[in-house]
């Protein structure tokens, strides 16, 4: 007779919960969006900007085809983690909800009442059978009367946060965020440390392997950084880093020579 692991009948249906309280398919699409690509969101008094992490697997593709920050509606835009053709399906949602509730109200959605649609959408694909929970999260960011950023999970749970990270990189870019993020900082700050937080998640970060796009309460209409002005910024950034790591060796030197 063939040995069943414990977990085998509660991890084949979605509308099954284990003795211990869980889903077992909600922690595997969690899991699918912790092995995806990093995405961060950095939120400033005046806006909000979104850097993706750009998985090109083959220098035979058209990096200007591969599109990791969508455009929801003038004001709104969305960085996915996990699996894209998800994601692809949640974001044609989430624009057609936003079409309909501009042609019935007459005014843009707000980004609260669109993740919630969002949310509940995926919520239900974790309680009836037949289907199985989106493997995908997405960063929704925009501005109404005021910057918004939104960490949608797979189970359908959202979050609205100051500097958010998901993907692989999410510790590593937390920890930056931890560190680094302040209730005053500006829209150039913000913007370098998005970008500094996701270079820190890649082995050999590039305008090519990076997007980025903000928006601000001016204008509220979304703007991507060119390969130029992001190349710039990588430039600053990593030029910081050497300069912290020379800095910390230094420190340690002088410790050593204190010890003898």
């Amino acid at each position: 007779m063939a040995f069943v692991p414990p977990q085998a009948g509660y991890d084949r249906a979605i509308t099954v919960f284990s003795p211990d309280g869980r889903l077992f398919q909600v922690n595997y699409a969690r899991e699918a969006v912790k092995r995806g690509a990093t995405a961060v969101g950095v939120k400033w008094k005046e806006g909000v900007v979104l850097a993706v992490e750009k998985r090109i697997t083959s220098k035979l593709i058209e990096p200007s085809s591969y599109e990791k920050i969508f455009q929801i509606d003038d004001h709104i835009a969305a960085a996915p983690s996990g699996i894209i053709a998800d994601a692809r399906v949640l974001v044609d949602r989430a624009r057609l909800e936003a079409q309909v509730y501009r042609l019935t109200y007459g005014e843009p959605v707000p980004l609260t009442v669109l993740v919630k649609k969002i949310c509940d959408l995926k919520q239900a694909h974790t309680q009836y059978g037949g289907v199985r929970p989106f493997g995908a999260a997405l960063l929704m960011a925009g501005v109404n009367d005021k910057p918004e950023l939104y960490e949608t999970d797979p189970s359908g749970a959202y979050f609205e946060w100051k500097a958010v990270a998901i993907g692989s990189g999410r510790n590593t870019a937390m920890a930056i965020f931890e560190e680094h993020y302040t209730d005053d900082i500006d829209m150039e700050g913000a913007i370098k440390l998005a970008i500094m937080a996701l270079a820190k998640t890649l082995e050999e970060p590039s305008p090519e392997s990076i997007e980025v796009a903000y928006i601000t309460m001016e204008d509220k209409r979304w703007k991507k950084l060119g390969k130029e002005e992001l190349a710039k910024y990588l430039d600053e950034i990593l030029e910081e880093v050497k300069e912290e790591e020379v800095e910390e060796k230094e420190e340690d030197y002088s410790e050593l020579d204190s010890n003898y």
